[in-house]
């Protein structure tokens, strides 16, 4: 108790609130630039942060990575464009509120749900830590790879029109994900002699370009229709109440959507891609009203965003714990913290018990003032896009996708892959096939060969020892 009471007076500084607040105002507006990830952001904050001290350093960063993907909540509601991977669920309703007339609303429930899970997420960090991060280390490739075949099985709930659809969606994703250099074995697969697509398919230009592109075209093509995305302010007091309501009288979705990301989240590897997809899976699965998910249900929302902020906490345990990222920007964390001479493992929370208190603390902190500027900012954005004319807007998009698709790998051909994807899903959105299972396919195909392959060589292996 005093170690937490010391840490509370750790955090709860002048300095580290300016620090915080700073962070999550530049960490929203990253993460509602498509193609501006999370990794890229804490990224690039941590050479500002070698000179400070070790506390206000972390809490930084800290509150930069819960922020970021948060932001990618506004992008995905108002322009259908997962501003990061982990806001790919949120466009499947936030993004038809929007065009019901519910922006506002959508932007403010992201924000409490954000919140709730973030808050959530951090009591699961704080508390257990340390027996969350000995079971995630049991999961060698065999369990990933039927993990990622569970995932699959979610191609049912994204399959609003077509469950045959849903299911060839997901194959042409899984038949994506092979383009490139294998993960084991290292042979290079339909990269059709190109050498730009050895490093594969870069997710987020293939979002970018399912989700986001297939809505310029409309944009271009029905101009009048476009400007109905957002829907007509329906004053803030309302919407904020609503979307209060939305979050509270619904604790079951918002608690479940939680713990669901924070333990998808503990898994190395997994993260925020996959975790907002299980939770509106589940929350879709125990409605009494599924069908309205993926036409505006404001629980759609709410177990996405709840889940995808709380896998920022539970990708943080093997980190603090064992010494194991969780994610890319836990990856980019360790790295901060061996700068500040601080090692993670298991003697951290003897060795620098005071530091590492402090920093998980921080995210209590990081959460209310990203939800008090995601208010702010949500009112500011949502008027800032119903008012740009179309003939603006489209351009305006256009060239913060190709700046974006560029951006993360320096590679011209992820921006020539984002068109491509872009043209497909519009032909394939034509034929009403849903982008969410292709998306998915992406994502846990390279998780399930990888588990696969490992697994039968992990097989291989102990059969060769056997005696006789």
């Amino acid at each position: 108790m005093d170690i937490l009471l010391t840490a509370v007076g750790n955090v709860i500084t002048a300095q580290n609130l300016f620090f915080m607040t700073v962070a999550c105002f530049f960490g929203i507006i990253a993460g509602a630039l498509p193609g501006f990830s999370a990794t890229m952001a804490v990224a690039l904050m941590v050479p500002f942060t070698f000179n400070m001290d070790t506390i206000p350093g972390l809490v930084t960063i800290g509150a930069l990575y819960a922020s970021t993907i948060f932001g990618g909540a506004f992008s995905a509601i108002l322009l259908n464009t997962p501003g990061t991977p982990s806001s790919i669920a949120t466009c499947f309703d936030g993004y038809p509120m929007a065009r019901n007339g519910r922006g506002e609303e959508a932007l403010y429930t992201a924000s409490v749900a954000s919140g709730f899970g973030g808050v959530i997420g951090t009591v699961i960090l704080i508390v257990f830590a340390l027996p969350l991060a000995q079971v995630s280390l049991r999961f060698g490739p065999p369990e990933f790879f039927w993990t990622a075949v569970f995932g699959m099985t979610i191609i049912t709930s994204l399959s609003t029109q077509s469950l045959i659809k849903g299911f060839a969606g997901g194959l042409i994703g899984i038949m994506l994900s092979t383009v490139g250099i294998a993960p084991i074995g290292g042979d290079i697969r339909f990269t059709m002699g190109l050498t730009d697509l050895q490093g594969g398919m870069e997710l987020v230009s293939v979002l970018i370009g399912f989700f986001c592109i297939p809505e310029v075209f409309n944009m271009a093509a029905k101009p009048a229709h476009a400007r109905s995305v957002v829907g007509t302010l329906s004053g803030s007091a309302e919407a904020f109440g609503k979307a209060w309501r939305n979050v509270v009288r619904h604790m079951g979705n918002t608690f479940r959507s939680s713990i669901i990301g924070a333990l998808i989240g503990i898994l190395p590897g997994a993260g925020g891609n996959i975790s907002n997809i299980v939770a509106y899976n589940e929350a879709k699965r125990a409605a009494k009203d599924p069908e309205t998910f993926g036409t505006g249900n404001p629980q759609g929302v709410v177990a996405t965003e709840s889940a995808n902020n709380a896998t920022v906490e539970g990708a943080l345990i093997p980190l603090l714990a064992m010494g194991i990222p969780g994610s890319p920007p836990a990856a980019i964390i360790f790295g901060a913290l061996l700068m500040q001479g601080i090692t993670p493992g298991p003697e951290l929370f003897s060795k620098n018990g005071d530091i590492t208190y402090a920093f998980m603390f921080s995210f209590f902190v990081c959460n209310i003032l990203m939800v008090i500027l995601g208010i702010f900012a949500g009112k500011f954005i949502f008027d800032l896009v119903k008012k740009i004319p179309t003939r603006y807007l489209i351009p305006g998009i256009l060239l913060l996708t190709m700046v974006g698709s560029y951006a993360i790998r320096n590679n011209g051909a992820d921006v020539m892959v984002m068109f491509a994807s872009g043209l497909i899903g519009y032909f394939l959105k034509e034929l009403e096939f849903d982008p969410g299972p292709i998306v998915l396919g992406l994502i846990l195909g390279p998780i399930a060969e990888r588990g696969f392959v490992q697994g039968i060589l992990m097989g291989g292996s102990s059969v060769n020892r056997l005696p006789g």
